[in-house]
């Protein structure tokens, strides 16, 4: 089965910034597409940003803003989600997110696509 586990959440200033970081094991981590998701108390758990198994990259451009970047290190087996001049709406539990590989009707950005899941991450932004 696939493994995923978070790391590096913490509590931060605003403005300040945080490597987050989502390790992967179980099937072959190039062909891996991974994204983050973020959930706050009381909202919806939304989107954040996905490196597909070709290497593409897709940001939720409207709650990053070029602030984020993700990244994938396939020697460790790793994608890091590294998080600029962060915000207070910035602070919700990240998650990192597995689809099944050749999953139909593959939406990238809904969460119900997603087959395997961490335990999250929580990140704390103080004004």
């Amino acid at each position: 089965q696939v493994q995923l586990v978070e790391s590096g959440g913490g509590l931060v200033q605003t403005g300040g910034s945080l490597r987050l970081s989502c390790a992967a094991s179980g099937r072959t981590f190039s062909s891996y597409t991974i994204a983050w998701f973020r959930q706050a108390p009381g909202k919806e758990r939304e989107f954040v940003a996905t490196i597909r198994w070709s290497g593409a990259i897709i940001y939720d451009t409207d709650s990053v803003k070029g602030r984020f970047i993700i990244s994938r290190d396939n020697a460790k087996n790793t994608v890091s989600l590294q998080m600029n001049s962060l915000k207070p709406e910035d602070t919700a539990v990240y998650y990192c997110a597995v689809p099944r590989p050749y999953r139909p009707n593959f939406d990238y950005k809904s969460q119900y696509d997603y087959d395997y899941w961490g335990q999250g991450t929580q990140v704390t932004v103080s004004s």
